[in-house]
């Protein structure tokens, strides 16, 4: 019973440590959520609800409090229908969230493959669009393409988007390696203050990152710029380098997991 007594004791003073580190970690992962659901909208208009609903306590205001609270269950239903694009997208991060995996993932590197095909593709102007599969399946969005369930090369990518094929104009989905399928279209973005020079590519791009955990590699036919989208963000003419390093964190792969597979000398690479 003392060995008991003392355990006890010692949970007692280790109790409101532990509360407060359970708390942190949830609120950290909430802001997570938050932060890359563009949700914050939804707590501001929670709050501007909860301050309204304070000011008339405070004051006490009898009858404005009596129709507040005969109004809650429709303010409530309206709140969710008018907020349903951006609670569903955190119910889904949610879902997507593993707070609690700490096994060690292992996927073969296919990183540099795609970045060598980006930059040739660059250097001759010619669009890319390439999906990178993370938590979320996609099974809808390769319905809608051909299927090739083919190991991802450089070469290959280059010749999906450097010729005039059926398939150069929509997007390539990879998984574990694998250029799953090709020719897939994706939703266009539901955000309203994207810059007018983007074109549809990376409408398309950030359109499936607003719905899914996706990580899409996109190169401008325009500019030759190329950007990488992910939660809900584009982030535009970026740097070879950059790319690999955000890739290879994104996708999980670790340095001693690389395994550099089949590339061309982009230095060599021409289009006919």
């Amino acid at each position: 019973m003392n060995a008991f007594d003392g355990l006890l004791t010692l949970y007692n003073f280790a109790r409101p440590i532990i509360d407060v580190l359970v708390m942190t970690f949830l609120l950290y992962k909430a802001y997570q959520i938050i932060v890359k659901t563009n949700a914050m909208q939804i707590i501001k208009a929670g709050i501007v609800v909860a301050l309204f609903y304070a000011f008339a306590f405070l004051l006490k205001l009898s009858t404005l409090l009596w129709i507040l609270n005969k109004l809650a269950p429709g303010f409530a239903i309206a709140f969710a229908i008018i907020f349903q694009p951006e609670l569903r997208k955190v119910f889904l991060r949610i879902g997507q969230n593993d707070f609690f995996n700490f096994k060690n993932r292992s996927r073969h590197t296919y990183v540099d493959t795609a970045v060598v095909a980006a930059e040739t593709l660059s250097k001759l102007k010619k669009g890319m669009l390439v999906v990178f599969t993370r938590h979320t399946r996609l099974d809808d969005i390769i319905e809608t393409g051909t299927k090739l369930n083919a190991d991802i090369s450089s070469a290959l990518l280059v010749t999906i988007f450097g010729h005039e094929t059926p398939l150069h104009d929509a997007a390539c989905i990879v998984q574990n390696g694998k250029v799953i399928a090709a020719g897939c279209f994706l939703p266009l973005s539901e955000q309203y203050d994207i810059k007018k020079t983007f074109g549809t590519r990376h409408r398309a791009a950030l359109g499936l990152c607003e719905t899914t955990d996706a990580v899409v590699l996109v190169v401008s036919e325009e500019t030759g710029a190329i950007s990488l989208a992910y939660d809900s963000k584009l982030h535009y003419d970026l740097k070879p380098l950059q790319i690999t390093k955000m890739l290879e964190n994104l996708l999980e792969i670790s340095a001693a997991q690389r395994t550099i597979e089949d590339t061309i000398d982009e230095s060599k690479a021409t289009i006919r």
